[in-house]
């Protein structure tokens, strides 16, 4: 950006300053909006790592894998609620995953805002092996409209997931 033109070594004409005023503007921008819509990486790593570890490979006897689960659930409309309601609502009660069973507690993540799940969400359905075709990415609109309905408990999900399991929406 710098020139050794007219307006001399090393200084910005007015109208390279103008430019540069309105890319780092841009660019601040840009920023902003990045960091508004939510990293998904760090937000998992901030909430969610603790239990379901560094790429959401889970830890055996105690906290399912989601890597390689979350984008085979969220490829189906029920499956992409029920996510939204896990992370709302949490869940509580005895599962099965990889042929192990699970009992324990998902809190519920209800304070976090729509766009800061969405991108949890997002995040998590492209760990692991995940389809070649990964599902597109939560939104925060589809985030608010699934907390705008009735309140559930974390039994309710519980009930939510043992009819998506028949229906093999959940494995």
């Amino acid at each position: 950006m710098f020139d050794g033109g007219a307006g001399g070594v090393g200084e910005l004409t007015p109208m390279k300053r103008r430019v540069s005023i309105a890319l780092l503007a841009a660019a601040l921008a840009a920023v902003s909006a990045a960091s508004q819509a939510g990293d998904g990486a760090a937000s998992f790593a901030q909430n969610c790592q603790m239990c379901h570890q560094s790429g959401a490979v889970g830890l055996a006897g105690a906290f399912p894998r989601l890597a390689g689960r979350v984008a085979a659930i969220s490829a189906k409309p029920a499956g992409r609620a029920y996510l939204i309601d896990v992370l709302t609502y949490g869940m509580t009660g005895s599962i099965t995953v990889d042929k192990q069973p699970l009992i324990g507690l998902m809190p519920a993540f209800a304070q976090l805002p729509e766009d800061e799940i969405a991108a949890v969400l997002s995040y998590v359905q492209t760990l692991g092996n995940a389809p070649a075709k990964v599902p597109p990415p939560f939104t925060a609109e589809e985030i608010a409209t699934g907390r705008a309905k009735p309140p559930k408990t974390a039994a309710n999900v519980f009930a939510e997931r043992q009819v998506l399991e028949k229906a093999k929406v959940v494995q």
